[in-house]
């Protein structure tokens, strides 16, 4: 199965990966409640320092517990409700160097299917992978289709999508009508 171990929220030209999201303050003492998008959610502290998309502000996170839905995290320098609050709705990211090697060969991380041409079964050129996207229904390919046209939003399993090569930089997509 495609089943994505990341997933990515912006891709920036840096090559950064959205790990995280704050969300808003939680007490009195400066914690804030955080979504992580990482396979194994409690990883996230461990990825070292995380960071705004344009690299202008460097968090650490001090301590992480669960919550429901989502962790309680405590970011080094935050010490106050006042403080907590300013860093609301913040996305963190790391480059996306940092984030550990996959070993299994049909698990990918979505920020490395960004940008990957993608084809049909018989190699006709059909787009480009924009974006990878869940709903909460499972994962959505978006591909932006060669020349102009809406973008296509398919689903992200091996039926619609049953072949990645990283190395030839495309993903092979069965489309809707084709899909017996």
């Amino acid at each position: 199965m495609h089943c994505a171990a990341l997933l990515i929220m912006r891709l920036g030209s840096q090559r950064k990966v959205c790990v995280a999201r704050i969300g808003a303050a939680h007490g009195v003492r400066g914690e804030v409640k955080l979504w992580s998008f990482t396979e194994d959610p409690a990883a996230v502290a461990s990825y070292g320092p995380l960071e705004t998309q344009d690299g202008t502000q460097r968090f650490e996170i001090e301590a992480l517990r669960p919550a429901k839905g989502h962790f309680v995290a405590r970011i080094v320098g935050v010490d106050d409700r006042e403080a907590a609050e300013k860093l609301r709705n913040l996305e963190l990211f790391i480059p996306r160097m940092r984030l550990p090697k996959i070993e299994d060969a049909d698990t990918f991380y979505h920020a490395d299917l960004i940008g990957l041409g993608a084809v049909t079964l018989d190699g006709a050129q059909i787009g480009t992978v924009h974006a990878l996207h869940n709903f909460g229904a499972g994962d959505i390919i978006e591909i932006v289709p060669v020349g102009s046209g809406e973008p296509m939003m398919l689903p992200f399993n091996e039926i619609t999508v049953p072949k990645i090569d990283l190395a030839a930089k495309q993903i092979v997509v069965v489309l809707p009508a084709e899909i017996e």
